[in-house]
């Protein structure tokens, strides 16, 4: 509604980091959880927060500078680092551990080139949601080696159980840190392409970097702005989003109905998700030595008419996870991953 009223007032550019109505809802959204922000200048908004994530890579990266990514990923942030001339390197989150990032393998990836982490969470797509402690750690180091952290918190409403989502900027004040947030996930306005981010922490050496970052901004000259009237309106109105995940809402029922499901899958163990919209199962490779996962993704697809991602295209080393989806209908997901217990009861991987 808020959108349709301001189709009038839309017809032009905005700021280049966007319009003040909406750069100051998302100040006082954040001061709200005690962090410590004021300037509306420290607010960039963007055609989404895939956008925002090119654009603050590019403004960072020299060629052969390294970018720390978990694994598994969102594969946007590896083409991103690639793309801006980076070197993503990959920093194991641990399976046995709930997907929690491995610290000490986090350390021992740094190297002289290493100019930022990379922090997802809640993590798509493991649905990880990390404890105050291991943001802390990870705060640490980046204090310790003078490093930035990206903290792309876009699921941070969409917790389950007694999920509890810190922000990266609010325990960690004495980093300068640029969280990505928006309205594609817990709005459920993917299409209206509306994200921001947000500088906090200290910036004394970090001058030359946000006037790239000011440069690339005025370049594009500005992100769609209908998209932004949405941002004061869903930041201070019902946050409808805690219908969905409490009980007997229907994002926490399709979650549990597919760990459900994939329980009764011989050879097949899933983490229980603590947030976010997907589970992450493994396939036990004794079981079933799949090669390559890519093409059981797509022989199941042709075979079953079911769409998984294989756990490779997340940028975890090992073809023995897939990624699936938990947006559809709790019978529906049901049903898919029975024909995928019904699939791998016969699948042989072809011989190369």
């Amino acid at each position: 509604v808020e959108v349709s009223r301001s189709l009038q007032a839309s017809q032009g550019y905005s700021d280049s980091q966007g319009i003040t109505s909406a750069r100051t809802s998302i100040v006082q959204h954040y001061q709200n959880q005690g962090i410590d922000i004021t300037d509306i200048d420290d607010v960039w908004l963007g055609n989404g927060v895939s956008e925002l994530i090119q654009l603050s890579l590019n403004a960072l990266l020299s060629d052969g500078d390294e970018v720390l990514i978990p694994a598994p990923d969102y594969p946007l942030w590896t083409a991103s680092t690639t793309l801006a001339g980076g070197t993503p390197v990959h920093y194991l989150c641990d399976e046995d551990n709930e997907w929690n990032p491995d610290i000490d393998d986090l350390r021992s990836k740094i190297t002289d080139r290493t100019k930022a982490i990379v922090v997802i969470n809640p993590n798509n797509p493991t649905g990880a949601v990390y404890s105050r402690e291991i943001l802390r750690q990870i705060a640490d180091i980046a204090v310790e080696r003078n490093l930035i952290v990206f903290a792309d918190e876009i699921y941070d409403k969409i917790l389950y159980d007694d999920a509890v989502h810190h922000t990266f900027a609010g325990i960690a004040p004495d980093v300068f840190t640029i969280t990505f947030n928006g309205l594609s996930k817990a709005y459920r306005l993917a299409g209206f392409r509306s994200g921001w981010m947000v500088m906090t922490g200290p910036r004394e050496h970090a001058a030359s970097y946000i006037e790239g970052v000011v440069m690339l901004t005025n370049m594009r000259l500005c992100a769609n702005v209908p998209g932004q009237h949405a941002i004061q309106t869903a930041l201070g109105g019902r946050q409808s989003i805690k219908d969905l995940i409490l009980p007997g809402g229907r994002l926490l029922e399709q979650r549990d109905a597919a760990i459900q499901a994939l329980d009764k899958i011989p050879g097949v163990t899933c983490v229980v998700p603590k947030g976010a919209l997907y589970v992450f199962p493994k396939l036990d490779p004794e079981m079933y030595p799949i090669a390559d996962d890519r093409r059981f993704v797509l022989d199941f697809l042709r075979a079953e008419r079911v769409l998984v991602v294989q756990g490779t295209g997340f940028n975890w080393p090992r073809p023995d996870h897939l990624r699936i989806v938990t947006l559809p209908w709790a019978k529906d997901l049901t049903e898919a991953i029975d024909r995928l217990g019904n699939f791998l009861s016969t699948y042989q991987p072809p011989k190369n």
